[in-house]
């Protein structure tokens, strides 16, 4: 049975509420700012999901209308507005050893691969964690760095960045709830966490042999990058589902010069680079090589 509008209730633009307005305007604007600032393209049905997120920015600061907080968002220098604004549009779904071939992949042919043709010249290995979310993935990828190379003699860094400064936040901590890790091996577990006691129990943190790798840093992947090196490896999976293809374009464009010579990049399960780039080949399950 259909739910009755209440008298205090309104329909704005489909919604049914009882706060905000939220018009068709409304929504198109905030489609247009999130993609200026941050290239994500939003789809029709998101309608639902942007009012239900940026209506605690209203309520935090205290507006009444979805035309107030635009406006702010536009004639304003806020910027840190415009970072929870982002914030609370972008989702952050991961996991440890989330679409787990693209680890095995690593472990078995790519970092093999790196130790014959480095093992008696530079020792030096540059990883890119793009979109990194709260810390998963730059940390699995650890776990197979610290397992696969030899334990001395190599330089290795690991680059975590992401949009999101609240997730980066709780990837820096590498505090974990113990669901959060349930999956992995025992020996994994008691190899790279440490169990939390007394207020810490039922949580775990990520191992300083893992923390000492990575560094993490809040980047918009539309902004200048300040990084000089080039990368031998970037992973930036489940990202590039929310542009468009022209911004996809560019990106990849960007990650190829980023990348060394026949370097790979890992992109999400649902993404391709079909029709998209000439600069990668394809070698299965979504991983790509640098041929250009």
């Amino acid at each position: 049975m259909p739910r009755e509008i209440g008298a205090n209730q309104k329909v704005t633009g489909g919604l049914v509420n009882t706060e905000f307005e939220f018009s068709d305007r409304d929504f198109q604007r905030v489609r247009r700012i999130i993609n200026e600032v941050a290239g994500i393209s939003l789809a029709d049905g998101k309608r639902e999901l942007v009012y239900s997120r940026l209506s605690r920015r209203l309520r935090q600061r205290g507006l009444r209308r979805f035309e107030d907080y635009c406006d702010l968002l536009e004639t304003q220098d806020d910027t840190a507005e415009l970072g929870e604004f982002v914030n609370a549009l972008t989702t952050n779904l991961t996991a440890f050893f989330r679409e787990p071939h693209h680890f095995e992949f690593l472990a078995r042919e790519l970092l093999p691969a790196l130790i014959r043709e480095r093992g008696f010249g530079t020792r030096r290995i540059r990883v890119w964690s793009a979109g990194c979310s709260t810390g998963e993935e730059p940390y699995s990828i650890a776990m197979v760095l610290r397992e696969t190379l030899p334990a001395t003699g190599w330089d290795v860094r690991i680059l975590a960045t992401d949009l999101d400064s609240n997730v980066l936040a709780t990837a820096g901590q590498g505090v974990y709830e113990l669901s959060r890790v349930k999956d992995l091996p025992e020996a994994r577990l008691r190899r790279w966490f440490q169990k939390g006691r007394g207020a810490q129990a039922g949580r775990v943190r990520v191992a300083p042999a893992l923390r000492e790798l990575i560094t993490f840093r809040r980047l918009n992947l539309m902004d200048e990058w300040p990084m000089r090196g080039a990368f031998d490896i970037v992973f930036c999976r489940n990202v590039v589902i929310y542009f468009d293809k022209p911004t996809q374009r560019v990106l990849f464009e960007r990650f190829a010069d980023q990348l060394v010579e026949q370097g790979h990049l890992f992109v999400g399960h649902s993404e391709s680079l079909f029709k998209v780039t000439e600069r990668f080949v394809p070698l299965g399950k979504t991983i790509y090589q640098r041929c250009i």
